[in-house]
């Protein structure tokens, strides 16, 4: 199982706008690919090309996978998948411009979701750039015209749930980088493929599966394939782990502005005002989503964070420690409780009275100070401090009397200075 890496914000929010810029660049090859090759069948064909590719590179990552983990992936490509099924079944009865904008809502749906559900506030400053992003992408979708088609209100309302589901695959996909048992995002990302290719494949065997005929549209489907969908789906899945939920779907949600540059850049597109003016407001929210600084302070992180975090370290710190016998070999059973009056030299103990005093067990610091005595009245006449410890006082003293055949190498356990 991997283990759960520190946040890095910044490396989070360069990962998503790859992600963003991938998925941009699939639209307009979609586009002129799906009049020769139907969208399901392009659909299937690009997720099992991608499943197939990433688990050829790493054969071995969905050995030894716990059962949660197979559930995870499963119910993760379940729910993308069933929305890229919507998606494209409510396609044929939707203008473009009204799918596009409909399947966008997925950054207004990702914050109430995660406040509905989750009880997770979103920051004024999110919300704003959730904002400008929602009317960026009304921009570059709505204000171009919805090409003189009827609305179908079923197709619009499969739309929704599919941009619904999209921002409870963000939400979970966020939830489970958090989880202290530890994030495997590349066998995830194989077993999300996998299922959304089978589920795409449903859909598609209906008439028959058809191929690409020629080589430029093989080339433009391994593109899809890999690019937009295996490294796409790979960098998302490894940059949720480090950039919350909300803002990663507001980065994402800027894929419109890579379209425009590829149709500009590609196609020779000429440049209009809306996508200057749907340019900057998605600039503008990308901004806002980025975050402010590289860490966060422990106040920001909460209690449930710091417990998280807690118990990572502990988990991490319990994989690499030494697995070894104790040299010291201290006496087994308990040590005696002795009295105040047992210190012959009082003198050499001015901590004895306040160790006893309310009969509670000492501190650390009190500890280390015990030790510190002990050390120094080792060369001591009589009988020394050793006689006049509580509890944990005298199993200080048996550390230091059990410990003398291993001084050689634990000279630095206790100092006298």
């Amino acid at each position: 199982m991997a283990g759960v890496p520190a946040p890095r914000p910044l490396l989070g929010a360069v990962l998503l706008l790859f992600v963003s810029a991938a998925w941009g660049s699939a639209f307009p090859l979609m586009k002129d690919l799906i009049p020769r090759l139907p969208v399901e069948d392009l659909l299937a064909e690009r997720y099992l090309i991608a499943a197939t590719t990433l688990f050829l590179f790493r054969p071995k990552s969905l050995r030894g996978l716990s059962r949660e983990t197979w559930i995870h992936g499963i119910t993760l490509g379940v729910m993308f998948g069933v929305g890229q099924v919507g998606q494209a079944l409510a396609l044929d009865h939707l203008p473009s411009a009204v799918s596009g904008f409909a399947v966008g809502c997925t950054v207004i749906v990702t914050p109430i979701l995660s406040l509905v559900l989750f009880r997770e506030p979103v920051r004024r400053r999110i919300w704003a750039g959730v904002l400008l992003a929602l009317a960026g992408m009304a921009v570059f979708t709505l204000l171009r015209g919805v090409e003189g088609h009827k609305v179908s209100v079923l197709a619009l309302g499969v739309t929704l749930t599919a941009a619904a589901l999209y921002a409870g695959h963000t939400l979970m996909l966020a939830r489970l980088s958090r989880r202290p048992s530890g994030f495997p995002a590349y066998a995830l990302t194989v077993i999300q493929l996998f299922t959304i290719g089978v589920c795409t494949g449903g859909a598609a065997v209906r008439d028959g599966i058809s191929v690409p005929g020629s080589l430029p549209d093989w080339l433009i489907l391994a593109h899809l394939s890999v690019v937009a969908c295996a490294l796409g789906f790979l960098a998302r899945s490894y940059a949720q782990a480090h950039v919350p939920a909300v803002p990663s779907q507001i980065l994402m949600s800027s894929q419109p502005v890579w379209v425009a540059v590829i149709a500009v850049v590609w196609f020779h597109e000429e440049i209009g005002w809306g996508m200057v003016v749907g340019g900057v407001l998605m600039a503008g929210a990308s901004l806002l989503a980025l975050p402010a600084r590289t860490g966060r302070t422990g106040k920001e992180l909460g209690r449930r964070d710091l417990l998280k975090v807690a118990g990572r370290a502990a988990r991490a710190l319990d994989g690499r420690r030494a697995r070894r016998e104790d040299p010291l070999g201290l006496r087994g059973g308990a040590a005696t409780y002795l009295a105040k009056s047992a210190c012959r030299d009082t003198g050499s103990c001015p901590w004895q009275t306040r160790s006893l005093k309310g009969g509670a067990e000492p501190s650390l610091e009190r500890l280390i100070e015990r030790a510190t005595f002990i050390v120094r009245a080792k060369g001591g006449h009589g009988p020394g401090c050793c006689q006049s410890v509580t509890l944990l006082g005298r199993c200080l003293c048996d550390l230091m009397e059990d410990s003398a055949p291993h001084t050689t190498g634990l000279r630095r356990w206790f100092r006298s200075k």
